[in-house]
């Protein structure tokens, strides 16, 4: 999925945006698009459910665009942000949040197009992270850091090759579906997914991993398994 927010203290120019990006040609099937009228209510909504990209108004009342993505970057590097502005004088501002881009309001449909475009081409280019849940904020992990993962009633425990290990407070199934996309890591339980890059060996009951943890193996995916093991490793 997709997530796009708009943050614009103009209700209008907010519906206008969304419908815009609605008529959005390349849009994929399951696009999320949310519009927020304060930049609090956005850090607060990407706090808990991130988003992709995030339109935002540079001049708002209160908490205005430069702030809100200060502290969107606080604890999210990653995320693309545009920058939406009446004046070009203001894009110099954007350099100091690492924004990606900045449109001149009122826009051209062409320009929003080509710009949704060129961010989804980066974020397809940089998918080697993913941003997850923590007690307490969100974290950014590394793919090729993750050795497996463990599911434990409702929370995820994903082990590092570093040697550190992140809980998250989201069950297994919230990230199966990525998971499931990339060919180097297999469900081998219904509580394990391990990374294919990390495993030492592996026997029909169970995987052994390069730091040393066995992981159960379930009997009915272990030919599944062995096919996508010799494909990754080969």
């Amino acid at each position: 999925m997709l997530r796009i927010a708009i943050c614009d203290d103009d209700q209008a120019f907010l519906s206008l945006t969304a419908s815009v990006i609605g008529q959005w040609k390349n849009k994929p099937l399951d696009l999320n698009i949310e519009t927020f009228e304060s930049g609090d209510a956005l850090f607060l909504m990407h706090n808990e459910m991130p988003f992709d990209i995030i339109f935002l108004d540079m001049l708002m009342p209160e908490i205005d665009g430069l702030e809100t993505a200060r502290k969107i970057r606080e604890f999210d590097k990653t995320v693309k942000i545009v920058f939406l502005t009446s004046s070009a004088e203001y894009a110099v501002d954007s350099y100091s949040v690492k924004a990606d881009n900045y449109l001149l309001k009122p826009f051209e449909p062409a320009k929003l197009f080509l710009c949704l475009d060129e961010l989804v081409a980066e974020i397809k280019r940089s998918g080697t992270s993913i941003l997850v849940k923590g007690l307490r904020t969100l974290h950014r992990i590394e793919l090729q850091n993750i050795e497996y993962i463990e599911a434990q009633n409702k929370r995820v425990l994903f082990y590092l090759c570093d040697g550190r290990t992140q809980e998250i407070l989201e069950p297994l199934y919230t990230f199966e579906q990525k998971f499931n996309q990339m060919k180097y890591f297999f469900k081998c339980h219904r509580s394990y997914i391990v990374n294919i890059h990390h495993i030492e060996s592996y026997s029909s009951k169970e995987i052994k991993m390069r730091s040393g943890c066995r992981i159960p193996i379930s009997r009915n995916c272990i030919r599944e398994f062995e096919d996508i093991y010799f494909s990754v490793i080969s």
